[in-house]
């Protein structure tokens, strides 16, 4: 197997991106969410097998437990980057070499506040802990990531010493952190394009979703040059959450046009086992992998599908391993009831159609809004006995 820091050559190529996915870090600082050993090892193992670029599998300062479980990822060969989370600490870094990890993240806070009231420190004592932590692990033969906590509260003058002072010391990447989710998409280009141009590094995009514009974000961050994009499956993180896997990879391909080099037709799979890792539900509303995704009700929407899918979706159930459903309710129309009998394999004439439509509609009203098969059969049962009572 090649070298955790030889498998991703792209730094300098920006028509790409590599997924960087955390959901080992930071998604399982999520409040509610402990992942047992045998669960990450089996998100790691399917992250890799999606073609996600680099893993965060977690910090090997939290004690023995982390340790080991990084350890047997480790183990697995995996065809990705594995890194541990460290923060600037020397003692840090020496668990993460423990683990056996090739590669590194580090990270400090870089806005004012944080300075101040997390570390009690000092802007001066900030540039010299990263530069001294990212020699450090340099000469210990590790791919260092740098990652500037909370850079959009950052000053931007601070912020770019700090990135330089990291690149300076021979950092192979920075990580700006919109920590507490507070960037819109357009003063995410702003940030990331002036970063970039005033540090002269690779430098990944890791944006929170406090006001719901994780991926929008994200995406923003890569237009503006970010060629790292920092993502938990799900989306789930700290508070709100992180920029979704499954959200950023098909927004790559479908409205940036950038090959996101991921299976995707694995994405619904992966969503359902971290999900169910993480003891947490899919909304069915959920972009990409929710149940609603690909599910049509409205009589305008299933005649367009019906006669061509692209009418109504973005790109193919198939692509993301979801199918397509037409559902019977308050707005379907005909050709949703005909399909239905179709399907079902029941003989109609179209005057009956008219008929259970209406019934259809009263059903789901009365109902929970939907109409399944059982309510169908039961609805046609009842059409029946009135027109015997009729007859």
């Amino acid at each position: 197997m090649p070298e955790h820091g030889s498998v991703l050559p792209l730094e300098a190529d920006r028509s790409r991106v590599v997924f960087v996915d955390t959901t080992l870090r930071d998604g399982e600082q999520a409040a509610g969410v402990a992942f047992t050993r045998e669960e990450k090892i089996g998100i790691a193992w399917r992250l890799a097998s999606i073609g996600v670029g680099e893993i965060e599998v977690g910090v090997p300062a939290m004690g023995e437990e982390e340790r080991e479980t990084i350890r047997e990822i480790v183990a697995l060969g995996l065809p990705a980057r594995v890194t541990a989370w460290n923060r600037a600490l020397e003692s840090d870094i020496d668990a993460s070499l423990d683990c056996g990890v090739r590669s590194v993240a580090i990270s400090l806070p870089v806005s004012d506040l944080l300075i101040r009231e997390k570390l009690g420190k000092t802007r001066d004592w900030v540039l010299a802990q990263i530069a001294r932590a990212t020699r450090y692990a340099l000469q210990r033969g590790l791919y260092v990531s740098v990652g500037a906590e909370d850079a959009s509260r950052a000053d931007a003058a601070f912020l770019f010493a700090y990135g330089r002072a990291a690149a300076d010391a021979g950092a192979n990447r920075l990580r700006y952190c919109d920590t507490v989710g507070i960037l819109d998409p357009f003063g995410t280009y702003e940030a990331i394009n002036a970063f970039r141009e005033n540090t002269e590094v690779a430098v990944e995009i890791h944006a929170h979703d406090d006001l719901g514009m994780a991926t929008a974000n994200a995406l923003a961050g890569v237009r503006a040059g970010a060629t790292f994009a920092s993502v938990t499956v799900g989306g789930i993180g700290e508070r709100a959450g992180n920029a979704a896997f499954e959200e950023v990879a098909m927004a790559l391909r479908h409205a940036l046009k950038i090959s996101p080099r991921i299976r995707t037709e694995r994405l619904v799979e992966l969503c359902h086992y971290v999900a169910a890792a993480a003891g947490r539900q899919i909304l069915p509303g959920k972009a990409v992998v929710g149940e609603n995704a690909f599910r049509h009700e409205s009589g305008i929407h299933v005649d367009g599908v019906m006669k061509n899918p692209a009418c109504y979706e973005p790109y193919p159930p198939e692509e993301v391993g979801a199918w397509r459903s037409l559902t019977l309710g308050k707005h379907s129309g005909r050709h949703a009831v005909r399909e239905a009998l179709r399907r079902l394999e029941i003989p109609f004439c179209e005057e009956e159609v008219a008929d259970i439509l209406e019934e259809v509609r009263r059903a789901s009203v009365e109902g929970d809004g939907t109409v399944s098969d059982g309510d169908l059969l039961e609805i046609l049962g009842y059409i029946g006995e009135v027109r015997k009572r009729a007859i």
